[in-house]
């Protein structure tokens, strides 16, 4: 049963965080911003997230193949060196330990995304992170069959 509709109850919170998912959408390529908010939503147990992004990418025209192999990105061959950094600092950010993103993560990130593209996915990851977030502790409850 959902604890409470955190977007009623704090509706400017939502518009804050609505102005970074905006922001995301209109500088992230579309296909990593939803392999991103896809794997970070698996990490964090968001079956609404899930849910969501995997409808939106199938939407999309993305394969159904690609998005279940999300779950297992490093043992697939679908993805890029692209996405496949996008990917492993989705992980390590999500992940976040007391030794913070690994060096090598960082750097071959950094070695395929251009400083200002790499800065805008950190910012698409922070910002599933926080959806995820409030999602899980209100017990956001998924939509009906569609």
């Amino acid at each position: 049963m959902q604890r409470m509709n955190a977007v009623e109850v704090a509706p400017e919170a939502y518009h804050a965080v609505l102005g970074l998912e905006k922001y995301v959408r209109a500088n992230v390529e579309h296909t990593v911003l939803e392999l991103v908010k896809l794997r970070a939503s698996m990490l964090n147990g968001c079956a609404y997230c899930v849910d969501m992004h995997s409808r939106d990418a199938l939407a999309a025209g993305e394969s159904s193949r690609r998005l279940f192999a999300v779950a297992a990105w490093r043992e697939a061959p679908f993805f890029d060196e692209r996405e496949r950094t996008a990917l492993a600092l989705t992980d390590a950010v999500t992940r976040l330990g007391e030794h913070g993103v690994p060096d090598e993560v960082w750097d071959a990130a950094a070695a395929v995304w251009q400083e200002k593209e790499l800065a805008d996915l950190l910012m698409a990851i922070v910002t599933i992170n926080v959806w995820n977030r409030i999602a899980v502790t209100c017990r956001t409850t998924l939509p009906a069959e569609v």
